[in-house]
C-alpha cells in the first residue's frame, strides 16, 4: 500500500470476517504452525533459557547499535562489500536503482524481504521499467495474483492449494491445471530457474548481520536465496539497521529461537553466511556484493527507552501465529506491510499515529503475543503505550501525531471526571444521580455505543457511605 494511502481499517475487518474461506484457510494453517512450534521447544525450562539470551543478545546489540553499525561498515568495507546509508525508503530505492542503471539491468531476481516491501521496491522498479520476479515460492504465487504478503513468514498464508492451482492456471501460461502439490512446485522451479540463469541482479534480504566479521546471514528453506545471492553477478541485500548483532557467537540462540518459533524447524534447510565477493580463484558467486542499511525511522523509535523494544524483533512471526485478532482477519486487513500485533506497534511508529494509530485498537491484549514472543518484547504493554499516545492529553508523546485522537468533548469530561473527583460534594452528587439512573445510565447518550460489545456495569442503588449510615456504624 502506498505511504499516503488512507484505508478504512473497519471495513477491511469486515470483508475479512465475512470471507469464509480465508477464515478457514488460516485457522488451519495457524494451528500447524502453533502446534510445530509447541513440538520444537518441548522443554520449557531450555526455552525460558533460550529467550532471555535471546532478548539480552538484542538488548545488548540496541544498547551499541551506533558503534556496531560503524564497525559492520568497517568489516563489510574491507572484505569488499560495498556499504550504502539509507535515511528513508526513497532514498533506498534510489540506491537500489542507481546499482542496476549501472548494470544495465532490466529484471532482478529477488529473496524474500520485508524490507523490500517496506520500501515498496517492486513497484518503484516497475515504475522505472525493470521487474522483479518474486522467488520464495509464497512470494511467487502472491505476486501472480498482484497481491501483498499476508504474514511475515509465510506469504501465501491466506491461500489453500486449490487457489494457488487456479492461478498457477490462469496467470502462467500453458499451464495445466493441476492440485498435486508436487507438480505445483515443479511449475514454479521451471519458470524461475529460467529467470535465475539470465539474471544480472539478485536482491535479497538479511536476517542478522554480524559486525565482528561484516558478515550477512540469510536463513531460507527453498534455496531459492542462494540462487538469487550466488547467480547473478550482482547482490544486492537490504535490511533494517536494527538487524546488526555484535559477535558471531550472537547467532546460534538467535538463529535457534528464529527458526523454532517461525516455522518450527530445528534449523532451516539453507543458512547463509556472505562475507564478501567472489574472490580470486573462486568459481561461483556475485562478483560485487552492496548493502543497504535502512532507517526509515528506527532511529526515533531506539531514542525511546520504552518503545526501542520494538527493534528487538527478529521477525519470526510467532506473534501473528498466536493472535486471536490475526488469525480471524488476515494480513491484508491491517493494510500495511506489517500486520498482526508486531504490525501494531511497529507500523504507527514508523508512519506516526494519526496515519496508523488505528492498528493499536486492534487487540483484545491476551497477552499471547508477549508470552511467546522469542525475545520477549512486552507486545501488550507497548500497545497500551500507543493507544495512551494516540490521545495523550498534553499532545508531548515521542510519537508522531501523538494526540491526534484527543477531542475537545473528550478533554471537557475527563476534567469533569478530574473536578468530581476532588470535591466531596460534587461526587456525592454524581453517585446518586449514577443510582437514580441505574441501570438506564449506561444505555444513553455516547455509551450507548460503548455498552452494545461489553456488560452494561450495574450502579448501586445505595452507596456504601450511605448504607453504613444506615447500618448505624460509627465513623471511628
Amino acid at each position: 500500500m502506498d505511504n499516503e494511502t488512507r484505508f478504512d481499517f473497519s471495513s477491511n475487518i469486515e470483508c475479512a470476517l465475512k470471507d469464509k474461506q480465508l477464515r478457514r484457510n488460516l485457522r488451519n494453517a495457524m494451528d500447524i504452525l502453533v502446534e510445530k512450534r509447541r513440538a520444537v521447544f518441548p522443554d520449557a525450562a531450555e526455552l525460558e533459557q533460550l529467550r532471555n539470551a535471546g532478548n539480552a543478545i538484542k538488548r545488548r546489540a540496541l544498547k551499541k547499535l551506533p558503534q556496531l553499525l560503524e564497525k559492520l561498515e568497517t568489516n563489510c568495507t574491507k572484505n569488499g562489500i560495498t556499504v550504502h546509508w539509507a535515511e528513508d525508503t526513497d532514498q533506498a530505492n534510489g540506491i537500489v536503482l542507481d546499482i542496476l542503471r549501472r548494470h544495465d539491468a532490466k529484471e532482478v531476481v529477488k529473496g524474500k524481504s520485508m524490507v523490500s516491501e517496506e520500501m515498496h521496491l517492486n513497484h518503484f522498479l516497475e515504475e522505472q521499467g525493470i521487474e522483479a520476479l518474486e522467488t520464495d515460492l509464497g512470494e511467487f504465487i502472491i505476486q501472480l495474483n498482484h497481491e501483498t504478503p499476508s504474514h511475515i513468514i509465510v506469504p501465501a498464508i491466506h491461500k489453500n492449494k486449490d487457489e494457488v492451482a487456479t492461478i498457477f492456471h490462469e496467470k502462467i501460461p500453458a499451464t495445466p491445471y493441476t492440485e498435486n502439490v508436487e507438480e505445483l512446485t515443479a511449475i514454479a522451479r521451471r519458470v524461475l530457474r529460467k529467470r535465475f540463469a539470465r539474471a544480472k541482479v539478485g536482491i535479497s534480504g538479511v536476517n542478522f548481520a554480524i559486525a565482528e566479521t561484516g558478515t550477512l546471514l540469510l536463513v531460507e528453506n527453498e534455496g531459492n536465496g542462494r540462487m538469487c545471492t550466488t547467480a547473478p553477478d550482482v547482490h544486492i541485500a537490504v535490511m533494517g539497521l536494527e538487524k546488526v548483532v555484535e559477535k558471531l557467537s550472537d547467532v546460534t540462540p538467535l538463529l535457534r529461537l528464529l527458526t523454532g518459533s517461525a516455522t518450527g524447524q530445528t534449523i532451516t534447510t539453507y543458512v547463509n553466511m556472505i562475507s564478501s565477493p567472489r574472490r580470486e580463484g573462486e568459481k561461483d558467486g556475485p562478483k560485487e556484493v552492496h548493502l543497504v542499511i535502512l532507517d526509515n525511522g528506527r532511529s526515533s523509535i531506539l531514542a525511546d527507552p520504552e518503545l526501542r523494544q520494538t527493534l528487538l524483533c527478529i521477525r519470526c512471526g510467532t506473534c501473528l501465529n498466536h493472535c486471536p485478532v490475526y488469525v480471524r482477519i488476515g494480513g491484508h486487513a491491517y493494510g500495511h506491510v506489517y500486520p498482526g500485533p508486531i504490525g501494531k506497534i511497529l507500523t504507527p511508529q514508523m508512519e506516526g499515529l494519526g496515519r496508523a494509530g488505528v492498528l493499536v485498537s486492534a487487540s483484545s491484549l491476551c497477552g499471547a503475543c508477549g508470552e511467546v514472543c522469542p525475545v520477549r518484547i512486552p507486545i501488550p504493554d507497548l500497545i497500551r503505550r500507543l493507544r495512551n499516545e494516540c490521545i495523550d492529553e498534553d499532545h508531548n508523546g515521542t510519537v508522531a501525531g501523538a494526540g491526534h485522537k484527543r477531542t475537545l468533548a473528550e478533554s471537557m469530561v475527563w476534567k469533569g471526571w478530574e473536578l468530581a473527583n476532588r470535591s466531596p460534594a460534587l461526587n456525592r452528587m454524581g453517585t446518586r444521580l449514577a443510582a437514580a439512573m441505574g441501570e438506564h445510565l449506561p444505555k444513553v447518550g455516547p455509551l450507548k455505543q460503548w455498552t452494545r460489545v461489553r456488560n452494561a456495569p450495574v450502579v448501586a442503588r445505595c452507596s456504601l457511605h450511605d448504607r453504613v449510615r444506615k447500618e448505624g456504624v460509627k465513623n471511628e
